[in-house]
């Protein structure tokens, strides 16, 4: 009876694999998506925060695929740790930077950056062209213009 249950198992996780979607597949499921992902809290205890968003984002590109994604980052508040933990080596900053390589933008609030007396060029591989005038209005504007919000 063992080796029946282990026999279908076997066969089973073989069907999955074989039928698990393509790239094609999944761009013909979900198709071309405009998604901000919003980021105003704190990183927790080593980072674990932010690096479950930036799972999160990754994950999202994997079943979609990069070349049907509009994707941005908005930071803003407490998020603005997530850019600081980048520009120390270590998982946030590798994350970071691979989503980064995928065409993922990451946008960062001008009114936390004067409030807490923080240049952008302490950020990691922020410039000027990824500072917007207010995190929360950049939101709105791009769920105006389509954008599927998420909160990981």
């Amino acid at each position: 009876m063992r080796f029946i249950l282990s026999a279908l198992s076997i066969l089973a996780v073989a069907m999955l694999a074989t039928t698990a979607p393509t790239s094609t597949q999944a761009g013909e499921r979900y198709g071309k998506q405009k998604v901000v992902y919003h980021i105003n809290y704190p990183g927790g205890k080593d980072d674990k925060k932010y690096q479950g968003a930036m799972r999160n984002i990754q994950n999202h590109i994997n079943a979609v695929g990069a070349e049907n994604l509009d994707l941005k980052v908005v930071i803003h508040g407490n998020g603005i740790g997530l850019m600081q933990s980048a520009n120390k080596k270590g998982k946030v900053q590798t994350a970071v930077a691979n989503l980064k390589t995928q065409n993922v933008n990451f946008h960062v609030c001008n009114n936390t950056l004067k409030g807490r007396k923080i240049s952008y060029k302490e950020l990691y591989e922020v410039f000027d062209e990824d500072i917007v005038p207010s995190g929360v209005a950049e939101l709105s504007h791009l769920q105006q213009q389509g954008y599927t919000y998420i909160k990981p």
